[in-house]
């Protein structure tokens, strides 16, 4: 079934249109994939071909970001996302999710679990986690300054967007992939990015009150993290183990931020299994 087509679909929740991946039939429980930013679900499509033929498995894409829509109204805090995926999860009637999380994808996917512990099943860490004394990445903290950050989304041009991504990706990342990423990469997506990192302090911030609901949960997890992320440095990697005991930490050494594009196979051949296991159990 790897060459399953995933189609997207349209959900409209609480008023805002909401482009869903849903694959591997009508399950109560799904692995749910989470993107983070610039992403958006299609980065799931490789993966999901390879679990769709055993489980559910289903991917949006989060208001601001990809083909859903793009208020400005909408709430672009970490609370507010949570929200927002709680409410897609009962429309598509999940109850039970095994969370794959990838970028701001981690502190949006880990608030809703600390939220609804009866409802998450297993983690899948992706180059993000529970992340004490987390500081900002350069381009964050430029984001974060008034006028500065509105200036460098205005300037930037599709050869700076892909320039800029060759840093920390020294595999790279292909052109077909960077150009669906800069087209979703819109007016809309650029504001909302200005808005999620300005209403966000620090994702350190959150370490105590997510480890403190998550640890007693004992969650089965998986972490994968690419060495040579200029975003969210490795050394995070082995932190999980203090939120989630069971953490099967792995590497992969010449990856950057987003490995499950720049080595699909190098990550699914972990990832893959893994979420096979938790799953059947």
């Amino acid at each position: 079934m790897t060459n399953l087509e995933i189609i997207p679909k349209q959900l409209e929740i609480n008023g805002i249109n909401t482009i869903v991946r849903d694959a591997g039939g009508e399950g109560s429980s799904a692995v749910v994939c989470v993107h983070g930013n610039p992403g958006s679900g299609a980065d799931w499509t490789s993966l999901m071909s390879k679990i769709a033929e055993s489980t559910r498995v289903v991917a949006p894409d989060m208001p601001g970001f990809g083909r859903s829509a793009k208020p400005n109204n909408f709430n672009y805090t970490v609370p507010g996302y949570a929200n927002h995926l709680n409410a897609v999860l009962e429309a598509l009637g999940v109850s039970r999710a095994h969370l794959v999380l990838h970028d701001f994808g981690g502190p949006w996917g880990l608030a809703w679990a600390a939220q609804h512990p009866d409802k998450v099943a297993s983690i899948t860490l992706v180059n993000i986690g529970v992340m004490p004394g987390y500081r900002w990445h350069y381009l964050a903290r430029l984001w974060r300054m008034p006028l500065v950050g509105e200036f460098f989304m205005a300037t930037t041009t599709r050869f700076g967007f892909s320039t800029l991504l060759k840093h920390g990706n020294p595999r790279g990342l292909p052109k077909n992939y960077l150009d669906e990423m800069y087209e979703n990469f819109d007016a809309g997506t650029k504001r909302a990015v200005l808005k999620l990192y300005r209403a966000t302090s620090g994702l350190g911030d959150l370490a105590d009150q997510l480890k403190a609901a998550l640890a007693p949960l004992d969650l089965e997890a998986l972490v994968i993290w690419g060495k040579c992320d200029p975003y969210v440095p490795y050394k995070f990697a082995a932190a999980q183990t203090e939120t989630f005991p069971r953490a099967n930490i792995h590497y992969l050494e010449d990856s950057g931020h987003w490995p499950f594009i720049d080595n699909p196979e190098g990550f699914e051949a972990i990832a893959v299994p893994f979420l096979k296991k938790v799953t059947a159990a």
